[in-house]
């Protein structure tokens, strides 16, 4: 591969995303393996780097693939969690996931009230008609 093309672009594509560019730092290592990229950035700026879901660094690995795959070879990116970074333990995911849930389980309750209310409302409105012809039999008209 030209010389460390893939590192560069991943500088540029990572340095675009972060609050603290002067950070980013990339190590690049071959061996019979490939190509390893590993990123290092400010830990206020690792949110941006992963994403929600890790949706931008899942994508910035497939372009950095992409590059090695049109200079044959293989590169990868590892992303190294900065000093006094958190990693999420066990005990916290769960916790997301039951608030995750909760909101859910929530809507859908607000939904089914909204309909419940809309069902009520709805039988009112046929009562009262139903209440305005029943007053118009009585009516004698002979």
């Amino acid at each position: 591969m030209a010389e460390a093309e893939d590192q560069k672009f991943l500088e540029f594509v990572v340095k675009s995303l972060v609050d603290h560019p002067e950070d980013v730092k990339i190590e690049r290592k071959v061996d019979e393996m490939g190509v390893l990229l590993t990123l290092k950035v400010n830990s206020e700026d690792m949110g941006q780097v992963i994403g929600r879901s890790g949706s931008t660094a899942r994508a910035v690995r497939t372009l950095i693939r992409i590059l090695g795959l049109k200079h044959h070879a293989r590169v990868n990116l590892k992303i190294e969690e900065p000093e006094g970074g958190r990693v999420m333990g066990r005990r916290e995911e769960n916790h997301s996931e039951k608030k995750a849930e909760e909101k859910t389980e929530e809507k859908a309750e607000e939904k089914a009230e909204e309909k419940v209310e809309e069902k009520v409302e709805e039988e009112i409105e046929e009562k009262k008609e139903e209440e305005k012809g029943s007053d118009l039999d009585d009516l004698d008209l002979s």
